[in-house]
């Protein structure tokens, strides 16, 4: 056994993640899950000149840090930042492979956010193997690659579309750049383009369970040699096989845990709608406005982040209003937050990774997705999986104060609510089953070890 050890010890994974917390998160949770195994891993990321250096919670695992600051003229403009990005990370990236090996840890694997589809091209001309990591979920997936295969067309020509895998999708349940062509133009051919080459690829990582997504797993798997290594949480929060994996390792905002952990132990269990909608989502003044008055109306009480960025946007005196059953922060340790027994809905955008912590951790959600492939996420969170509601926008897109205390209290309360508190409780356990020992996702992660160990 430590023979073994030793001999995984000498493998070298590089990881190269998209430098944005959505991205980053779930591989560096893959990356832990790695070396628990033996391996050695490195994962790379882009931080400001002026970042403190920061380690992960499992020490087996390397940051090699690339410093570099942006100085695009406007730092809210999406598409420039991303392609400033991508810029950096490509010029970067063969010299560190080149000072592994110098350092005499040759690398053996490339491990690659899928959107960085000319990682693979480096790899390959480095002699590497390569492995692309998808973040997102095989229902968007299947339809991204439908749209670069041409087999569905955009701007859409049908009311309904049904592709294969996946329930029947109507507009609105589809990635926003089909379901509003022309939005984010190089966003959209970015992640379309993630299928280019994915069959040159030597694996396919999807953070996903098989259980989650039976009919798009299987669907993907006729295409490719697909593995399913999901839900990518620190272990402490699933099957506690890491005792040290308590947290992601990376703050991107600094939380305010102390005020937020206290606040919600004064309440009861389940009587707290927790609401964020992530690190990038900006919602409208009249959007906040809306948001904030049908908080107020709740029955419910309410712990709401807003970054400081959006801080301006609530309505006046909101905060001195609502202190007797509401809190703002800008920022909160989420997986602590929607771990606690307070916790009894999560107001969320329906991002890939915000929900699969909710599903993994038996939180009933509301959903309230801004844009990419939160519609799609949206969707199964009501109709398929059944573990919340999906709040439905007026004429003007708006989703009114009337409409938010509704969901909310068809969440928390009735017959429907119990419905979806049960639902939320079986996820739980089947996320919980799928990376312990002998799990799907836990075979898949044990079985890519074991294939490099043979190279």
């Amino acid at each position: 056994m430590e023979k073994a050890k030793q001999r995984a010890n000498g493998t070298h994974i590089l990881v190269v993640p998209l430098p944005a917390p959505g991205h980053i998160n779930p591989m560096l949770q893959f990356s832990k899950r790695l070396a628990s195994k033996g391996l050695r891993v490195t994962l790379v990321t882009i931080f400001s000149k002026t970042h403190e250096p920061i380690e992960t919670q499992l020490s087996t695992v390397n940051i090699e840090p690339i410093y570099a600051t942006y100085e695009g003229a406007g730092k809210s403009d999406l598409e420039s930042m991303l392609q400033w990005l991508l810029t950096i990370l490509s010029q970067n990236l063969p010299d560190l492979i080149s000072k592994q090996e110098r350092n005499g840890y040759p690398i053996c694997c490339l491990v690659y956010d899928a959107t960085l589809t000319w990682a693979l091209d480096i790899a390959k001309g480095l002699g590497i193997a390569g492995a692309s990591f998808f973040t997102q979920a095989c229902a968007v997936g299947t339809v991204y690659y439908n749209v670069q295969q041409k087999l569905l067309r955009v701007p859409l020509e049908e009311d309904r579309v049904l592709l294969p895998g996946l329930p029947l999708l109507e507009p609105h349940d589809l990635p926003s750049f089909i379901n509003h062509p022309g939005s984010y133009p190089s966003v959209f051919k970015m992640v379309v383009g993630r299928y280019s080459n994915i069959t040159d690829a030597d694996w396919i990582f999807c953070n996903t369970f098989d259980c989650l997504e039976p009919e798009a797993v299987s669907w993907m798997r006729t295409k490719w040699p697909i593995k399913t290594i999901g839900p990518t949480l620190p272990s402490m929060y699933l099957e506690k096989r890491l005792e040290d994996d308590r947290d992601y390792g990376i703050n991107f905002f600094k939380p305010n845990n102390d005020t937020c952990i206290k606040w919600l132990d004064s309440k009861e269990a389940c009587t707290v709608v927790y609401v964020s909608f992530g690190s990038i989502a900006n919602l409208g003044e009249k959007q906040m406005e809306e948001l904030a008055l049908g908080l107020k109306r709740s029955k419910t009480s309410f712990l709401w982040v807003v970054r400081e960025s959006e801080i301006q946007k609530l309505p006046s005196n909101f905060e001195e209003q609502t202190s007797e059953k509401g809190l703002v922060v800008n920022w909160c340790p989420q997986l602590q937050v929607l771990a606690h027994r307070a916790i009894g809905c999560f107001m969320t955008h329906c991002g890939w990774n915000s929900t699969l912590e909710a599903l993994s951790l038996g939180v009933p959600m509301v959903a309230m997705p801004q844009w990419t492939d939160q519609l799609t996420n949206a969707k199964f969170v009501e109709d398929e999986w059944k573990v919340g509601v999906r709040v439905k926008v007026d004429q003007m897109g708006i989703v009114t104060k009337e409409e938010i205390e509704r969901c909310i209290a068809q969440v928390m309360e009735g017959e429907r609510g119990s419905e979806i508190k049960r639902n939320s409780m079986r996820w739980r356990e089947l996320a919980k089953e799928a990376v312990d020992e002998g799990g799907s996702s836990d075979k898949n992660i044990e079985e890519f070890v074991a294939a490099l160990l043979c190279k």
